[in-house]
């Protein structure tokens, strides 16, 4: 692991993320296309769909990152790479990490109803429609903040695992260990990069919309337009994990450290 980073490491990780994306574009878009397909099969599945969406998502996160690293070597994001966790020899530890995340959620999902009688478990589940009368009688909003404070160590133990078992081999509970550590580590950096990807994902569409609702006044047009670029986001978003395990990791990468496809982070 490295030293302690600066925390403009972030802003730097999120950079090479565009940088990653922008190399193969169309490739990207149609791996992230492939996994939305996925997700939707998926949710068809009752009651263990929502689950399953939990318990596989290592694995096609680990997707991203695997292209993001073949580009590093030269070579091209292919669709495939969205089934390279499930031909991976570490597929039994990948599926048993998802399976501890899924029962995380579950836990912070659990504590937070506490804080509102349940009300932001029965929106998120379909039980209850969200509307501003929901909102405005239950305390969801503190709901929702309690389940994101309690999924912040979570996230930490759970960041790096995936690329830990599947590429260097680290037995499940060591991987979540050295991830959490690793993370905390590098706080400082983490938080300009969550800062970094809340305004981006969260403050700039919202400008983006008002301003194309104020040229247009047309709500498709908005729609559309923000599908897209939420969707591009997305791609960006995780074509930035790969970076922050480069940074953290950089012995995983010395083979790598003469191939002028590198891409440079810091």
């Amino acid at each position: 692991m490295t030293n302690r980073l600066p925390a403009n490491t972030g802003w730097q990780w999120v950079k090479a993320g565009f940088q990653y994306f922008k190399k193969q574009p169309m490739e990207f878009s149609t791996l992230f296309l492939g996994y939305l397909f996925s997700m939707l099969i998926i949710g068809f599945i009752p009651v263990l769909g929502q689950m399953l969406a939990f318990i596989l998502l290592p694995m096609f996160t680990l997707a991203f990152m695997q292209g993001c690293r073949d580009i590093d070597e030269g070579k091209r994001v292919h669709p495939r790479l969205l089934l390279s966790g499930f031909r991976s020899p570490q597929v039994k530890k990948l599926l048993q990490l998802g399976l501890l995340y899924l029962v995380a959620a579950l836990i912070s999902l659990s504590v937070s109803s506490l804080v509102d009688d349940g009300v932001f478990w029965q929106v998120i589940s379909g039980q209850l429609e969200l509307s501003a009368k929901t909102v405005e009688e239950s305390n969801m909003t503190g709901a929702m903040l309690c389940a994101a404070l309690l999924t912040i160590p979570s996230m930490m133990a759970f960041w790096f695992a995936g690329p830990l078992i599947a590429w260097q081999q680290m037995p499940l509970f060591k991987a979540i260990f050295y991830s959490f550590f690793s993370v905390k580590h590098a706080f400082r950096a983490f938080t300009v990069y969550g800062l970094a990807w809340f305004a981006l994902g969260g403050i700039l569409p919202t400008v983006i919309s008002i301003v194309v609702a104020g040229i247009t006044g047309n709500p498709n047009a908005i729609v559309m337009i923000m599908m897209s670029f939420s969707m591009l986001l997305t791609v960006v978003l995780y074509c930035s994990f790969y970076p922050t395990y480069k940074t953290i990791f950089p012995a995983d990468f010395q083979t790598d450290s003469g191939n002028d496809s590198t891409i440079s982070m810091l």
